[in-house]
């Protein structure tokens, strides 16, 4: 929704955002859209949180061209705004003044370098570590794989005045591929694919337990988990969206298995839902494993040494592992791998140790 803010380069935390409602980019004619304030903000302010937006609008901190769309015959002057409900149009243009005390932390310049698996002139696939998260937040603000990709990129940014931007998410625990759309066309086509379905994605998740046939598909529809005090689960819910999910077993251990996963459809935690609901949780997942009190006291920082033993790892186990879309640079079809990661494989070979000395 809109384009990419001039201050652009989230290794440089802005003083002010400028926002500009764009048709195009929504895939709509002009005449056609209409936004809400509060709902435009939140797709490009991904750092903070609805509250804090809705503090930004009411304390004053946004500034609105009273041209379009409520006073078409305005001055084209910016003017304070302070009604989240807002309505824009194609053309708005929206100003953003971060407060002080909201301003992001500077990004880390000694974090990790960018691990590029794919390059073209449109796109970029890279690796992202276990506990990186994609985009900054409250608690993760001075080293993303978004800051990561803008520093690399820094000289492009300065040269095209645009940044790349992220085609998909993946949790913080969860590793592998994520897919990098250099400029905004780009991302547009790559996004389009991902909603009709047509990027073919394949992920490796190590579950507690040995299913019982070697392959199948789960196809439960997920909703909110409201017997949960968690905000963020997801459970299985006969009200809830149509989710399906095939999967194969590739490895067997004693007590545990190592499957491909395949999500025909994209819901949030879905693979982690479903095999929790078929018997089969992630090793080291707190949030569907036996006891969410685990991802509780995981957020806190206070996991003991018998909760460690209990997940198996530090961190859910599952890897983003093959991609498969086609690239609007070149117009083929391009398939990037991830190798299992270290962490994992551990894992897997102590159990095989396990196994044989038992």
């Amino acid at each position: 929704m809109g384009l990419f803010p001039k201050e652009r380069d989230l290794t440089r935390p802005p003083e002010r955002v400028e926002l500009f409602v764009d048709a195009s980019a929504m895939g709509a004619r002009a005449v056609e859209v209409e936004v809400r304030l509060d709902a435009f903000l939140a797709q490009h302010l991904k750092w903070r949180s609805r509250t804090s937006i809705q503090r930004l609008i009411k304390g004053g901190w946004l500034l609105v061209d009273a041209s379009t769309p409520d006073h078409p015959h305005g001055t084209g002057e910016l003017q304070r705004e302070t009604r989240p409900g807002r309505r824009l149009k194609h053309g708005s243009r929206v100003v953003v003044v971060i407060p002080p005390d909201l301003r992001l932390p500077a990004f880390d310049e000694t974090a990790g370098a960018l691990s590029i698996l794919y390059e073209d002139a449109a796109c970029v696939a890279v690796e992202k570590p276990a506990g990186l998260p994609v985009h900054p937040s409250g608690r993760h603000a001075r080293d993303t794989l978004i800051q990561r990709v803008h520093a690399h990129y820094r000289a492009l940014i300065e040269e095209r005045r645009e940044a790349p931007r992220l085609c998909h998410r993946l949790d913080r625990e969860t590793s592998g591929i994520v897919l990098v759309a250099k400029e905004p066309r780009a991302h547009r086509a790559l996004a389009r694919q991902f909603e009709e379905r047509a990027v073919e994605k394949e992920y490796l998740a190590i579950v507690w337990g040995l299913p019982a046939e070697s392959e199948g598909t789960i196809e439960l529809a997920l909703g909110p988990a409201r017997a949960s005090s968690v905000g963020l689960k997801v459970a299985v819910a006969a009200d809830g969206s149509p989710s399906r999910t095939g999967w194969r077993v590739v490895e067997r251990r004693a007590d545990c298995a190592l499957l491909a996963c395949r999500p025909f459809t994209g819901r949030q935690h879905q693979i982690r839902v479903h095999l929790a609901a078929i018997g089969h949780p992630l090793v080291g997942d707190k949030l569907y494993g036996a006891d969410e009190d685990l991802f509780r006291r995981g957020v806190a920082g206070e996991l003991s040494p018998r909760d460690l033993r209990d997940l198996g790892m530090a961190r859910h186990a599952l890897h983003d592992h093959r991609l498969a879309f086609v690239s609007p640079a070149t117009g083929t079809r391009v398939e990037v791998v991830s190798p299992l990661p270290e962490d994992m494989r551990a894992f897997l070979e102590r159990e095989s140790v396990e196994e044989s000395s038992g």
